[in-house]
């Protein structure tokens, strides 16, 4: 069944996405038009104590997002690389969602 939100994500992903090469298991890179976000997130030290970090996270169109797992690395930059660590999700029922996958910066 066709769904509102079909489209949606093409169109985002178009105007606010960039290539971003990905490599599955160390393999080739391959570049998918996607969208790297570091968020800054507010996290409580031991002493409670908040301290501001940022939070990586990578979001992929279906049905793309539907080859990526945990172990793989993207690079959003020539001098950056993160490990994707889980697929968060959406919640959007559109053919053409955007998966979110939590990531963490890694040094190669």
């Amino acid at each position: 069944m066709a769904s509102v939100f079909d489209g949606l994500s093409g169109v985002i992903n178009a105007t606010f996405g960039s290539p971003i090469d990905w490599r599955q298991n160390g393999g080739v890179p391959v570049s998918v038009q996607s969208v790297f976000r570091e968020t800054p997130i507010s996290v409580a030290t031991e002493d409670g104590h908040s301290v501001l970090i940022t939070a990586p996270t990578w979001r992929v169109p279906r049905p793309a997002a539907d080859l990526v797992q945990a172990g793989d690395t993207i690079s959003p930059s020539f001098d950056r690389f993160f490990r994707v660590l889980n697929k968060i999700g959406s919640g959007s029922p559109a053919a053409d969602a955007f998966v979110v996958f939590e990531l963490e910066e890694v040094t190669e």
